[in-house]
């Protein structure tokens, strides 16, 4: 097989099984990946619900329904935010700690089984490869997404 497209078939390969695992361990903590991503976000402290959509590429009311979803299970609740009535701030409850303190506990018990025993010199050209990879594909899409602006001016 040509090593370009066995390279993109592993990375393809990579990513499925990576978002499975996500998925696998929001599930023991009986959550979406999505709900799991808007609670870690928010365990930050710099949660923007906005910002979060956008980086995302989600609508605002698919975040405001797993918010609600989230406050319904008393795992965050919100505030107004101080001297902006418009402006919500979002912080976890203590169930909502213990949930985080149970999806970090899986997600480094999977870390040690998966990770931790591979060669340390091959993890570090994956990451530096893996690190330019990433940076070329983003350079492309930015490229794709001026284009595709100026094609429909």
């Amino acid at each position: 097989m040509n090593p370009i497209h066995a390279g993109i078939a592993a990375l393809q390969r990579l990513s499925d099984v990576f978002i499975l695992r996500r998925e696998q361990l929001a599930a023991e903590a009986d959550l979406t990946e999505h709900q799991w991503s808007v609670l870690e976000e928010i365990a930050t402290l710099h949660f923007m619900p906005s910002m979060f959509a956008k980086r995302r590429s989600s609508s605002p009311a698919a975040i405001s329904k797993t918010l609600r979803q989230l406050m319904e299970r008393g795992l965050i609740t919100v505030a107004v935010g101080d001297g902006d009535g418009r402006r919500r701030t979002y912080s976890l409850t203590a169930e909502g700690e213990k949930t985080m303190v149970l999806l970090r506990k899986g997600r480094q018990r999977a870390i040690e089984r998966i990770w931790s025993d591979l060669d340390t010199a091959g993890l570090t050209e994956f990451y530096k490869f893996a690190d330019e990879l990433a940076r070329r594909m983003e350079d492309y899409a930015g490229e794709n997404d001026r284009a595709e602006k100026q094609t429909k001016r």
